[in-house]
């Protein structure tokens, strides 16, 4: 399966990316929707990493690793995505206010 590792990485380049962009900005609100944003990518990581080692392995073992990476990349990315609506929409109110 090379769709996995090519996931695993795309989704660790985007957390990176978004990582440094909070570094580059000042203002407050961007900051905290792009790390947000750094969270969807951050459980997608550890989402596809959990897939990926039952795949590979295929052992009891690496089924409960990989239920419990699953489960927290599910809830990391879940509560990314819930603040980057959030976000998205105060830094909308926050445009239409100036």
């Amino acid at each position: 399966m090379f769709i996995f590792p090519l996931l695993i990485v795309i989704s660790f380049v985007l957390y990176i990316y978004y990582k440094v962009m909070i570094v580059r900005t000042r203002d407050p609100l961007t900051q905290d929707y792009l790390n947000s944003k750094s969270k969807i990518f951050l459980g997608s990581f550890i989402l596809f990493f959990g897939v990926n080692q039952y795949v590979f392995y295929q052992t009891k073992l690496s089924l409960f690793i990989g239920l419990i990476f699953i489960a927290l990349g599910i809830f990391q990315a879940q509560s990314g995505w819930k603040a980057s609506k959030h976000y998205r929409n105060e830094y909308q109110k926050h445009q239409t206010q100036s």
